[in-house]
């Protein structure tokens, strides 16, 4: 006869399942000021009162021969390329390791020659000259496959698993997902070869091996917001019994740190601004007034493209279209949210994540903002 009080938003959470009606995918929200899950969506669902009293036969393989795989809770049971959400932690580590500056500048004409290979950036027609707040702004893929380049392999995941990637985030349900975050020793183990200078240019813009769950990619976001701090996510706040009294608090909890100074948090910070407030920002489309968002589009293959191979988008198989990412925090400044977006086969982070993101930091953020004022 115990009751859970939750930390889920009601109107936030009903917002966003609304949002993912018409898509494949999951949408993560916490306060990063302690780890409370907001959010926590899932799509397809499926009706739990089916359960009740034993579910049909016809309606349990209706939902274990669905391809959309409503039986999993894709925030925390699929694993998905993070794609230039990834970005972030090469910057961080890029920066810590001194292998870049925010002087560091290279020029994009659309590719990177590579040994025998040509690495594609997803503007054909270049980015330009550009520097570390435009590379992240402008999710320049040439700026990050040198960057990865000078870093590494190994160095990369050892900062990725520092914020809180390859292992579970610690959230009490059940069959959470760790992920994965490739090295060199990983792939002799598990492939019987050697690492390959060209897959750390893929693993540098979060392709390749690289595997994450949507509520990790909202930890770490929420972690860059705070100032540093990676919380345990809490979904029950108290327990209590019949006469209302509480039985047990759970209390916010701290699992680690990211392995970043304030300095780089506050350039990473300003660089995803420029994603959303900047004038050539991917997520630019989603900019509200009165209301600073940090964020990061990105864009996940989900096929392997060989050199030089063209490829008709246009008519593309659905199961076989980019998957869509955006995560964000807001206020930049002082966030109270932080949100992680992945839309299955959405193809592009900038129109089909952002949008829903941006809609959960109107309604939750921008009537505060407004009372402020």
């Amino acid at each position: 006869g115990l009751d859970l009080n939750l930390t889920l938003d009601l109107e936030l959470q009903m917002l966003a399942e609304k949002m993912l009606e018409s898509w494949r995918g999951a949408v993560v929200a916490l306060d990063p000021r302690n780890g409370d899950v907001l959010v926590m969506a899932s799509s397809p669902s499926f009706d739990q009162n089916d359960f009740i009293g034993g579910i049909s036969s016809k309606k349990w393989k209706v939902l274990i021969e669905d391809p959309g795989k409503p039986m999993t809770n894709k925030a925390i049971q699929a694993e998905y390329p993070p794609a230039s959400t990834y970005k972030i932690i090469t910057s961080i580590a890029g920066l810590e390791e001194k292998a870049i500056d925010t002087g560091f500048s290279t020029f994009c004409p659309g590719f990177f020659k590579f040994g025998n290979r040509v690495y594609r950036c997803w503007n054909k027609h270049g980015h330009g000259e550009v520097e570390l707040i435009q590379a992240l702004a402008q999710s320049c893929d040439v700026y990050y496959y040198q960057a990865g380049d000078r870093i590494g392999v190994d160095v990369l995941a050892q900062y990725a698993k520092g914020c809180g990637l390859g292992r579970k985030t610690g959230i009490r349900l059940d069959n959470e997902r760790r992920g994965l975050i490739p090295t060199s020793q990983w792939k002799k183990k598990r492939y019987k070869e050697a690492w390959q200078g060209g897959e750390t240019l893929s693993i540098a813009i979060g392709q390749g091996y690289n595997l994450v769950t949507p509520l990790q990619m909202a930890v770490f976001t929420a972690a860059v917001g705070n100032g540093g701090s990676l919380y345990r996510p809490r979904i029950v706040r108290t327990i209590e019994d019949s006469d209302g009294r509480v039985v047990r608090r759970m209390e916010p909890e701290v699992t680690g740190g990211l392995p970043a100074s304030r300095e780089t948090l506050e350039i990473i910070k300003k660089a995803m601004v420029e994603v959303v407030h900047g004038t050539r920002g991917t997520a630019r489309r989603i900019a509200l007034k009165g209301v600073t968002i940090a964020g990061k589009t990105g864009t996940a293959q989900v096929f392997s493209v060989k050199n030089n191979e063209k490829i008709d988008t246009e008519n593309l198989e659905y199961e076989l279209r980019d998957h869509a990412w955006f995560v964000c925090f807001a206020p930049a400044d002082d966030p109270v949210i932080a949100v992680s977006v992945l839309i299955e086969h959405g193809e592009h982070g900038s129109t089909a994540a952002a949008p829903v993101a941006g809609e959960l930091v109107k309604h939750y953020v921008q009537p505060r903002a407004d009372a402020q004022k």
